[in-house]
């Protein structure tokens, strides 16, 4: 079974009290059946999204939120190694973590470079400015 955004959203945020707790059980009730519940890079990339323009939460809330329920052994989530490059490449850059996300996806895929019109996002190696 996989996991909307919104899901991921009310447990971390809390903004809807019920549906967090809806969440919240649904979490709790995936560990007690040592069931896993899927996340695709869609929803985290989305998540990372929805923090960052809906909340305005900060860069450092988002890492450390993401960080918090990749150490959730009822949550699977698709390319765990992308996600953990991440966080250790935001932690030392001021690259956009959707972009980055992005760039770190592609060279997973095997592509050396995301060509980009984003001249912000073109200062990270991994992004080549089309010009």
């Amino acid at each position: 079974m996989a996991l909307d955004t919104n899901v991921l959203v009310r447990f971390l945020v809390r903004d809807d009290e019920a549906q967090a707790r809806l969440a919240y059980q649904r979490l709790k009730q995936a560990e007690a059946n040592r069931e896993t519940l899927f996340v695709s890079l869609l929803v985290t990339l989305e998540t990372i999204w929805v923090l960052e323009s809906a909340y305005r939460y900060s860069r450092n809330q988002i890492l450390d939120a993401l960080g918090a329920l990749l150490t959730m052994s009822v949550l699977e989530f698709e390319n765990m190694t992308v996600l953990q490059s991440l966080l250790a490449q935001a932690r030392a850059t001021t690259s956009d973590l959707s972009d980055l996300l992005i760039a770190l996806h592609a060279q997973a895929c095997g592509c050396a470079h995301t060509v980009t019109f984003d001249k912000s996002a073109a200062h990270h190696p991994l992004f080549q400015l089309l010009k």
